[in-house]
């Protein structure tokens, strides 16, 4: 969510930092992929500006770390998500491993 003081990242090649705001604030910050740094920063400062809408706290580093928290949990919530196989794929390996089983069971006693 763009705000009309937010200034545009500025990207500094000659020592890779990357000039960002996040929550009206300007962080310089360096990495190997500008872009990327970008990205992330936008993706902070939309959360960041989400909380602010749901919440009458005006604390900066309190709006930061619930702010965190939502992409904490965010982060978990995929992570289980991929973690977890869902019930088609449990079906399939068990189907693949029930043939593996049945194939190497033939070779022991043919072999």
């Amino acid at each position: 969510m763009a705000t009309a003081t937010k200034q545009p990242p500025t990207k500094d090649a000659a020592n890779g930092s990357v000039r960002v705001e996040i929550f009206d604030q300007v962080y310089n910050l360096r990495g190997t992929d500008a872009d990327y740094i970008i990205k992330l920063a936008d993706y902070v400062d939309g959360k960041m500006r989400a909380v602010s809408e749901q919440t009458a706290t005006v604390d900066s580093v309190r709006l930061a770390v619930l702010a965190a928290l939502n992409i904490a949990d965010e982060y978990h919530m995929l992570k289980r998500r991929t973690e977890t196989p869902a019930p088609e794929a449990r079906q399939r390996r068990n189907k693949l491993e029930n043939a593996l089983d049945e194939v190497l069971q033939d070779t022991r006693r043919t072999g």
